[in-house]
């Protein structure tokens, strides 16, 4: 009864220990950045730690086993256990405030050198996470010298303990990313998994209290004989160990950057592979534990069986994103489907990895196997061999996971770690076998051969973004290489691939596609196009140009994301811009961007451009001086990383770092996401900047500007006053934007309508990020998220009052001429159906005799994404939508007052608002059915009640 305890424990300290871990790496991403060097060295310090406390706790269990000797007693191990697990959980339930501290600090040395003010904060992160990380050492070390009775069964509790702890981790991988982070936040997740820690020890000093432990007289035994381990042998099967450690951390490495290009860059991909990968090495420990006897040959034909294997999986690696698509066109484009699909990939990859990683958790049993019949210091030699493995897991992270990568890309670092495994294997047969050490040698050169003499994985597949294809197509049932041969045939180059490298950080590519007389680039991070030239011109250029032109000063700016330089190269090219700080995560990108030079204003040539290596929020709170202009470009918060700069913190970050009026600027989209994820953005963002308005970049690119309130509201004659300047005038002509009203059409929500919108009342912060969450069942769907209706609260008034296109048309008696308001429209219908067909229906309100608007409807009908707009009466139906006098004979029902609120929301435009009383009489007439009080309330106090019928049936 009490093995069984102490194993579900063990399984609960797993599960908690991997909570902690996913929940520090954000924790700190905000002290050191969320670049290749800040994950490297979290991880670094976690395993650091990990490996000092095995070899610490080793020797705990060591003395306390030579007390008992001496003695005939000693401290009870549960007891030793119980305390530090309890220690753990104290330190978690504390690391909230912890990290306060810490932060306060970091932000309080004086700024040096980057590099040293790097180093400074991973000593601090050394003093948060590192104690933890040395007492979560103690588990192997401690409950295998504990539980074990003698050495001939210490293998199979040995192998029971190391399962339990991993499949405990392999539930807190999914738990973190599914379900604790997005749920409780990160200091919910650490007072949550610090009291379950707190538990756990307290439970374990209750066990040490039922009786007297003492060392098994046979492990004494064992270790007074000191048999035939030499210091060599010793060594070499450390050695052994170590590589195992860096090869398979290397290889998760790996299958996490592949699983990126393949299924996408999101947070669940990284849960569902680490989980993947610990789940199947505790089944492979299990395996261990069921043997009464293990042969002297399993663990070395089990090492060149995973070598051998790893070798035959290699070529289909590459061909991961054509399976990922495979598996996805199994399921709707729905968000009901989206936990199905996630748990087919885990079974798909479990499938796929069980043999292989159950092998390679049968290493370290099977290694401890080995050692205990030649020293009965059990939980030292469990301590020293997990402590070498952690060691060789620690280089894995820091040279397979980032420094290999500035020379090798993914397909080497994946033969590195294979090659690492064969000498391992060799070595193994060597110590264990002497007698077959040719053979050894002579398997470990076919190896190197082999891995040699492979082809590498074709770049061009694994970044073609096929997680992006969502449905069956008719190449999905043919095959890898038809499936790509028919990718391939979309683009017009041949050789349409200019750019490739696995960087330390991402997989960067360049691809050209388009026509001869119209060529097209586009740069690709983890499969996903990050911008394209010529085609996203539109949207980077109106993020650089319209803070720009509303500034009070755009002398200086700060540019978040290089991509395909255009934001910079716009604002280069103003002549008041004196500076362009640009902080770039991506060394890739970097040494992508020469190939857009000619594209983009020459900008990274430019004397103006200034770039940093660095991750934007500790670039923004160690910048030196403010600026006029902050540009953030990174446009998907379902991808990993990129919801931060959606964040609270990283608002007010940026807010402060704002010279008075100055301007904010932040590129989202309403494609392949969901109203939820929309609402968290806009929330979160009204909650920073009391002043924000949000425009159209190109279709269903969205712009947010955030405004500083120490000036002036920017205002239509500031507006003018800028677009008098030839630069500015070039700049917008460049991008296909002529004149004011072009520009004004651009204008979606006018400033101040957004904080009196009904919208969730959650927010997305840097301590509780649920953007990824939403964002990446929204990406899962695919569809076009409906924007949230502007009509809440006072915002039809402020609306109407701040749109610059009303404010405008005020100059010409509130009605704008027929050729400015053709150029409105016209680029109003190549921005989004619905507001065309409103902007049209207002036309047909005021002027339905104007050949102007007769020539815009006949140009609108030919573009076949706006003739569904105009079928049947619905422009007509639309246009009395601005007069309440032409619904006073309008049926009472709830399902006619549903239609009108449906056509407001769907249709409503401020610069050309409908007239609201009709919405509110609708809802007033609305009788005989329960839902028109509970659903019209919000509505009916929105008018001012104009209609006999609205009179009569008001209270």
């Amino acid at each position: 009864m009490a093995r069984g305890l102490v194993l579900v424990l063990t399984l609960l300290t797993g599960f908690t220990g991997l909570v902690y871990e996913v929940a520090w790496q954000k924790y700190l991403a905000t002290l050191l950045g969320s670049h290749s060097e800040a994950t490297a060295s979290v991880l670094g310090i976690f395993l650091g730690g990990l490996s000092v406390g095995y070899a610490l706790f080793g020797r705990v269990s060591r003395r306390l086993a030579e007390r008992s000797r001496r003695l005939g007693s000693a401290p009870d191990p549960f007891a030793v256990y119980g305390a530090v697990e309890a220690s753990i959980g104290v330190w978690a339930l504390l690391f909230p405030v912890s990290f306060g501290a810490v932060q306060a600090i970091s932000l309080w040395i004086p700024l040096t050198a980057p590099g040293v003010s790097f180093a400074l904060d991973v000593g601090l992160c050394v003093l948060l996470i590192g104690p933890p990380s040395v007492m979560m050492g103690a588990t192997i070390p401690l409950l295998t010298q504990a539980l074990s009775r003698d050495v001939v069964g210490s293998t199979r509790l040995h192998a029971l303990i190391y399962a339990s702890n991993t499949a405990g981790a392999f539930g807190g991988a999914l738990a973190a990313g599914f379900f604790l982070v997005p749920t409780l936040g990160l200091a919910g997740c650490m007072v949550a998994m610090g009291l379950v820690n707190v538990g756990v020890g307290g439970t374990f000093l209750a066990l040490s209290r039922r009786g007297r432990w003492t060392a098994p007289a046979s492990a004494v035994e064992a270790e007074t004989s000191n048999s035939s381990l030499t210091p060599r042998t010793r060594i070499a099967l450390a050695g052994t160990a170590l590589l195992a450690g860096f090869a398979m951390m290397a290889l998760q490495t790996t299958l996490n950057r592949v699983g990126a290009l393949s299924l996408g860059a999101s947070h669940f991909t990284f849960s569902i592979i680490v989980a993947t990968f610990v789940f199947c090495i505790s089944i492979g420990s299990f395996a261990v534990s069921a043997f009464s006897r293990i042969h002297w040959s399993a663990i070395v034909v089990s090492q060149w069986a995973l070598v051998l294997i790893l070798i035959a999986a290699y070529p289909h690696v590459g061909d991961a994103p054509y399976f990922a698509h495979l598996i996805r066109s199994l399921f709707a484009n729905h968000d009901g489907s989206f936990y199905p699909y996630q748990f087919s990939i885990f079974v798909g990859l479990f499938a796929v990895c069980l043999i292989p990683l159950a092998l390679s958790g049968a290493m370290l049993p099977l290694l401890f196997h080995h050692l205990r019949n030649e020293a009965g210091d059990l939980g030292g030699v469990a301590g020293r061999l997990y402590s070498w493995n952690t060691v060789g897991s620690l280089l894995g992270a820091l040279l397979g996971g980032y420094a290999l990568l500035y020379w090798f890309d993914l397909h080497q670092i994946y033969r590195i770690a294979v090659v690492a495994l064969g000498a391992g294997a060799a070595i193994l047969t060597l110590v264990i076998r002497p007698r077959l050490a040719g053979a050894g040698a002579l398997l470990f050169v076919f190896v190197i051969l082999t891995v040699s003499t492979q082809r590498a994985w074709d770049t061009r597949n694994l970044i073609a973004g096929s997680f992006r294809m969502r449905d069956v197509t008719v190449t999905t049932p043919l095959g890898a290489d038809v499936f790509f041969a028919h990718l391939a045939l979309r683009h017009s180059y041949e050789d349409f691939q200019l750019f490739y490298d696995d960087d330390p950080t991402m997989s960067v590519s360049v691809i050209r596609s388009g026509s001869a007389d119209r060529p097209s680039r586009s740069i690709m991070v983890n499969g996903k196009s990050d911008g394209n030239i010529p085609n996203d011109n539109q949207t980077t250029g109106l993020l650089a140009l319209l803070p720009a032109l509303f500034s009070a000063k755009a002398e200086r700016a700060f540019v978040i994301g290089y991509g395909t330089g255009m934001s910079v190269g716009e604002l280069v090219a103003l002549d008041s811009i004196r500076e362009v700080v640009v902080a770039e995560i991506s060394m890739g990108v970097m040494e992508a961007a020469p190939l857009f030079e000619e594209m983009n204003h020459r900008a990274l040539s430019s004397p103006k451009t200034k770039v940093i290596r660095s991750d934007a929020y500790r670039a923004l709170l160690r910048s030196e001086g403010d600026y006029d202009i902050i540009v953030s470009e990174p446009s998907n918060p379902w991808v990993t990383g990129v919801e931060n700069v959606f964040a609270l913190e990283f608002l007010e970050a940026a807010k402060r770092r704002l010279r008075p009026g100055g301007v904010y600027a932040q590129w989202f989209h309403n494609y392949e996401t969901n109203r939820e994820a929309i609402e968290l953005v806009l929330n979160t963002y009204r909650r920073v900047f009391k002043r924000a308005s949000i425009w159209y970049g190109k279709s269903n690119d969205l712009i947010l500007l955030g405004f500083d309130e120490r000036a002036p509201v920017p205002d239509i004659d500031k507006l003018v006053g800028s677009l008098s300047r030839p630069d500015f005038q070039r700049q917008l002509s460049a991008i296909s934007i002529d004149g004011i009203p072009a520009l004004l059409a651009h204008e979606v929500v006018p400033l101040g309508v957004v904080h009196e919108a009904f919208l969730t009342s959650e927010v997305h912060t840097l301590g509780h990020p649920r953007l990824s969450h939403a964002a990446a069942r929204g990406f899962f769907t695919g569809n076009a998220a409906v924007f949230p209706p502007m009509l809440g609260g006072a915002a039809v008034r402020i609306g109407t009052e701040n749109s610059l296109l009303r404010t405008y048309a005020a100059h010409y008696d509130s009605r704008l001429p027929d050729s400015l308001r053709e150029t409105h429209a016209r680029e109003v219908c190549r921005l989004h159906e619905r507001r065309c067909a409103t902007v049209l229906a207002h036309w047909t309100h005021d002027a339905p005799e104007s050949p102007a608007l007769r020539d815009t409807i006949a140009w609108a009908q030919q573009d076949e994404d706006l003739r569904e707009e105009f079928e049947g009466d619905k422009l007509a139906l639309l246009a009395e939508l601005f007069d309440a006098d032409n619904f006073q004979n309008a049926p009472d029902t709830y399902a006619s007052a549903r239609g009108i609120t449906k056509l407001f929301t769907d249709y409503y435009e401020h610069s050309a608002p409908f007239d609201i009383d009709v919405l509110s009489d609708a809802w007033w007439r609305c009788t005989g059915d329960d839902r028109c009080e509970s659903v019209g309330s919000r509505y009916r106090k929105m008018g001012a009640f104009r209609s006999a019928s609205a009179k009569r049936t008001s209270p």
